[in-house]
C-alpha cells in the first residue's frame, strides 16, 4: 500500500504530526460507520479511571479545554452502558473488575454546580456511578475558583492590564502572559498559596461582572451546600476532596498543603455526613512527601494523573487517572480510553 502523498512532502513535524492525527480519528470515525470498532470495543480489557470537569449546553471551549457539553456526555456515557463495565470508585480500588469488559470509574473535578445540573440526572437515567472531588471553597466564603475567575476575566478584560507591579498583555489564546518573561498569569499565580489569588481576584473583580447574567453560571458557579448533600444520598455518588482552596498542592509549603487537605476533609465531612477518604490532587500535582501527609490525613485513596515515581505503582493507595478529550468524537475518546493514549 502506498503512503498518502502528503506524508512526503517536506512539511514542518509539528504541522505533519497534526495531519496524520486528523486522519487517524477520521479513520475511526469513519470505521465505526462500518462496523469495525465493534470487536475492538468488546474485545478490550483492562481499566481506567477517567476525569471530566465541566458539563455545559454548548460552547464547551468558551474558557478552558476541560468541559463538554451535556449531549457529549451522554453518548459518551451510551458507549459506557454499552460496552464497558462502569464501577464504583471503592469497586476499583478493591478490584472488582469484569473479566469479560473493559472497565472505567468515572470522575468529575472542581465541584462545578452543572455537574450537579447535568451530570447527576444523566447518570441516575443511566444507572452508572461517578465520583465527584470538590473544593472546600464554599467553606471559604468564596463563589468561585480562582482559575475560572481568571479565565473568564482573560477573554473580557483588556488587552493590557497591571498587577503587583507588573504588566501583562493577551497573547493569541487570550492569555495573560508577562510583558517582561512572556510566562502566563495562570502559571505565576499557581505557584504560591491562596494570598496572591485572592489578592488577584479582588484587584481585577471590575473587570467583568459575570455575577450580573446567568450566561455564564455553567462555566464558573460551584454547588451549593445543599445540592453537595443530595449527591453524596445517592448510591451512584462517591465524594471525595480535591483541595480547600484549589491551589497546586506540589507547590505550597507541606504544612500548608496539610492543613488544606484536612480541611476540606472535615467541611466535606460535616456537609455530606459520610466518611472522606479518596482524594484528586488539583492538577494532578503532587510531591514525594505529600503522600504520607495525605496518607495521615486519613486518605487511602490517592489519585493523581500520572504517576511522579515509579514506587507509586507498587503503592495500593495511588491510581493513575486519563482526562477525557473535549476536541475528539465520542468513537476517539473511547478508544483513546482504551489505549489510555491521544497518540495511537
Amino acid at each position: 500500500m502506498h503512503k498518502i502523498t502528503i506524508f512526503n512532502m517536506n512539511l514542518p513535524a509539528m504541522l505533519l504530526k497534526k495531519i496524520r492525527k486528523k486522519i487517524m480519528y477520521l479513520g475511526n470515525d469513519l470505521g465505526n460507520l462500518w462496523g469495525s470498532n465493534l470487536r475492538f470495543f468488546k474485545e478490550a480489557r483492562g481499566v481506567r479511571i477517567l476525569v471530566y470537569h465541566g458539563i455545559c449546553e454548548k460552547d464547551p471551549l468558551r474558557y478552558n479545554n476541560s468541559f463538554v457539553t451535556r449531549k457529549v456526555f451522554e453518548r459518551h456515557l451510551r458507549y459506557y452502558k454499552k460496552y464497558f463495565n462502569v464501577l464504583t470508585l471503592d469497586d476499583y480500588y478493591n478490584n472488582r473488575f469484569s473479566k469479560d469488559r473493559f472497565n472505567v470509574c468515572i470522575t468529575f473535578d472542581d465541584g462545578y454546580a452543572n455537574n450537579y445540573k447535568y451530570a447527576f440526572p444523566l447518570l441516575k437515567k443511566y444507572n452508572l456511578p461517578a465520583a465527584f472531588f470538590i473544593t472546600g471553597i464554599l467553606d471559604a466564603g468564596r463563589d468561585i475558583l480562582w482559575n475560572d475567575f481568571l479565565a473568564i476575566v482573560s477573554k473580557h478584560g483588556p488587552r493590557r492590564l497591571d498587577l503587583d507591579g507588573a504588566r501583562y498583555r493577551k497573547n493569541k489564546y487570550a492569555h495573560y502572559v508577562s510583558e517582561t518573561d512572556g510566562r502566563r498569569l495562570s502559571e505565576i499565580l499557581r505557584e504560591g498559596g491562596f494570598e496572591n489569588k485572592a489578592a488577584m481576584m479582588t484587584s481585577l473583580a471590575g473587570l467583568f461582572t459575570f455575577r450580573d447574567t446567568t450566561d455564564e453560571d455553567d462555566f464558573w458557579r460551584q454547588m451549593t451546600g445543599r445540592q453537595l448533600t443530595e449527591m453524596a444520598a445517592s448510591p451512584l455518588v462517591t465524594i471525595g476532596c480535591h483541595g480547600y482552596y484549589h491551589t497546586d498542592l506540589a507547590r505550597i509549603k507541606p504544612a500548608e498543603a496539610n492543613t488544606e487537605i484536612r480541611r476540606c476533609r472535615s467541611w466535606l465531612r460535616q456537609v455530606t455526613g459520610q466518611r472522606i477518604n479518596a482524594i484528586a490532587f488539583p492538577y494532578g500535582s503532587y510531591t514525594r512527601e505529600l503522600v504520607p501527609i495525605t496518607k495521615d490525613a486519613g486518605f487511602d485513596q490517592l489519585l493523581p494523573l500520572d504517576f511522579y515515581f515509579s514506587e507509586d505503582r507498587e503503592d495500593h493507595t495511588m491510581r493513575e487517572r486519563f482526562v477525557v478529550n473535549p476536541y475528539i468524537s465520542t468513537v476517539n475518546q473511547m478508544i483513546a480510553t482504551i489505549k489510555r493514549t491521544y497518540a495511537f
